[in-house]
């Protein structure tokens, strides 16, 4: 392969509410990427004239249902690789990207996640429903995802969407091992953890600073604004002041 082939597609949900998480997600990719990537935030600002339907209640993040627009965004020519923006890698994604079969649609870890709550981060709404996080890293087969049209992506339920059932078939699902989409805190700490996703809560809030990995995400922020502790240290003060 040669070429745009050698490109990785990336695609990483984008909310506006915390900026910061894509620009941490997506600089622990560049760091331990050992191919050429290109990343593109799915945020809202950037479909107005694609993506027209209105947020609900259970959405947690913007881009819960605007990341079924990968496809699309790649003229459904190709592979990509979507992913949420609480997750950070810890090993290179080109390693993920060697695991693509031509035989599936779309590779998922195909968690059993069963959460206990009912309120996620920022109080959102936390909703238990069949293949929960499988959709929250997905290795796509453009062209095997062409029901993904921006029409059906503004009008199918969430679940229709979450579940994968436009694939109308289970067995287009590929898996992918799950330390690729290392829920924090739900799964026993792992160092294996290739991308670990803060579904529950990450460090960058007061209520879950302490969560497993919390230092991973840290570390990539730290690095991402190239300052020593002492500048991070700095510069956490100043923004809790700016809040108080």
């Amino acid at each position: 392969m040669s070429g745009a082939d050698d490109v990785i597609r990336i695609f990483i949900g984008y909310d506006s509410r915390l900026p910061v998480l894509y620009n941490v997600a997506q600089h622990s990719i560049v760091r331990y990427a050992s191919r050429p990537v290109a990343i593109t935030p799915i945020k809202l600002a950037h479909l107005g004239h694609i993506f027209t339907r209105e947020r609900l209640a259970i959405q947690s993040t913007e881009f819960s249902f605007s990341r079924f627009l990968t496809p699309y965004l790649c003229g459904y020519q190709g592979w990509a690789i979507f992913m949420d923006n609480d997750i950070v890698a810890r090993d290179d994604i080109a390693k993920l990207w060697a695991l693509r079969d031509d035989r599936y649609a779309v590779m998922c870890v195909k968690h059993d996640h069963q959460p206990t709550s009912t309120v996620k981060f920022l109080g959102e709404q936390q909703t238990a429903y069949n293949k929960k996080n499988w959709s929250s890293v997905m290795l796509m087969n453009t062209a095997k995802c062409k029901a993904l049209t921006p029409e059906f992506v503004n009008t199918a339920s969430g679940l229709e969407l979450h579940q994968f059932k436009w694939l109308g078939d289970d067995g287009l699902i590929g898996e992918i091992p799950m330390q690729w989409n290392f829920l924090v805190e739900y799964y026993k700490h792992d160092e294996s953890a290739k991308m670990v996703h803060y579904t529950e809560g990450g460090p960058y809030y007061a209520a879950t600073r302490h969560v497993d990995f919390a230092e991973t995400w840290f570390d990539n922020f730290r690095d991402s604004a190239s300052c020593t502790d002492s500048d991070f240290a700095t510069l956490s003060q100043a923004a809790l002041a700016s809040k108080s």
